[in-house]
């Protein structure tokens, strides 16, 4: 099933105290000085499909500064009509997240519906950063077209949360048994994960290879291996081995929450031996074999969000990838750039319905006055 964003609506979002915008069905370019907000336009659209912010997991963090709640609305138009979505967030209150104004008894019935994929500078956690960046990223990226494995996530670590608790409440004095009860669930949930996403690693690393050899047409090499404890002995295994050193820590020093992803060029770690240039390189290759991998898997192309990616990035790198634009692989675009001309030149010649909005501290206007609102 395809799907469409029609309208974007903000209230207190972040920067915007209100926003709205139509946007057109295949790409969209946000453009604007920095500081007016495009980045925060591409985040709203972020938590319409996976019920939060792409960069700050405090929800209140999202709150325009001196308001006490925020308020994200879009309209998804898909084969069977539209389905109007609604994300509230209030200050001593739970999110609350609605589909054709019906309440969703819980977020994760939502994720994976209308599946969406962000590329943004930001992404350089991915290399800089720990393994819980990676981790969060791997986990969001299955999230949105496996249901069953986010199940089995949660309840991995709900059972993990308890098991820890218990650590921490004996104070390193606890009987084995006690911790069996969790001990099972932590060995049939975290096995479970275990086998998804090695299997879907294994589908990623080709595609990785493949879009960046065809952003560079470089000799370059690169690899992302999937660490895990569970690849060479069972979650059973692990917790046994690991009582003595669990007891004395106060918490579960083992399992799939240690595990990692590395990032390799040449046969050498990325983070160590790529040049700025070839991390951005690989993560933009990375996100492209993320898109390819939920539309083959979901059945459905997600939203593209491009933010801010063409910014020193050389001509040829920027030309192939809006060359891909241009071939039918993905349906609906939304870009941010800080320069209109660039993006106007380079996307000239490619055949795209393409519609312009730029951002500035008044507002936004656009270039085709029926796809956008001004603020009110």
């Amino acid at each position: 099933m395809n799907f469409r964003l029609t309208h974007l609506n903000l209230l207190q979002f972040r920067n915007h105290r209100e926003a709205a915008l139509a946007l057109g069905p295949q790409v969209n370019c946000l453009t604007g000085p920095n500081g007016t907000g495009k980045t925060n336009l591409l985040d709203a659209v972020h938590y319409l499909s996976m019920c939060k912010s792409y960069f700050e997991p405090q929800d209140m963090h999202n709150v325009l500064h001196g308001e006490e709640w925020f308020m994200v609305k879009g309209t998804m138009e898909t084969a069977d009509g539209d389905d109007v979505l609604s994300c509230a967030v209030r200050k001593g209150h739970r999110k609350v997240f609605t589909r054709n104004h019906k309440e969703y008894g819980r977020l994760a019935d939502h994720v994976g519906r209308y599946p969406v994929v962000m590329i943004t500078p930001y992404d350089s956690q991915l290399v800089l950063d720990g393994s819980e960046v990676r981790r969060r990223f791997l986990d969001g990226l299955i999230a949105q077209f496996n249901r069953d494995y986010l199940e089995q996530l949660l309840r991995y670590n709900r059972a993990l949360a308890q098991r820890n608790l218990l650590f921490k409440q004996a104070g390193g004095a606890l009987p084995r048994s006690m911790a069996e009860p969790w001990d099972e669930q932590l060995i049939a949930h975290g096995e479970a994960v275990h086998a998804v996403r090695a299997s879907f690693m294994a589908e990623l690393a080709p595609l990785l290879q493949e879009h960046y050899s065809g952003i560079t047409s470089g000799p370059e090499q690169v690899a992302v291996e999937y660490r895990s404890e569970l690849a060479g002995e069972g979650m059973r295994t692990i917790l046994e081995r690991q009582w003595q050193r669990d007891l004395q820590a106060q918490h579960t020093t083992g399992g799939i929450h240690k595990d990692d992803l590395l990032f390799g060029i040449d046969g050498r770690p990325l983070r160590k031996f790529g040049s700025q240039g070839q991390q951005k390189t690989f993560l933009i290759a990375l996100k492209l074999a993320q898109f390819d991998l939920t539309a083959a898997r979901s059945g459905t192309k997600p939203l593209l969000l491009l933010d801010d990616i063409f910014d020193k990035i050389d001509p040829q790198r920027m030309r192939h990838l809006l060359a891909l634009l241009g071939g039918g692989r993905f349906s609906q675009v939304i870009i941010t750039d800080t320069d209109a001309a660039r993006l106007h030149k380079a996307l000239d010649g490619l055949g795209l319905d393409t519609c312009f909005f730029h951002l500035d501290h008044g507002g936004i206007s656009a270039d085709r006055p029926q796809h956008a609102m001004q603020h009110a």
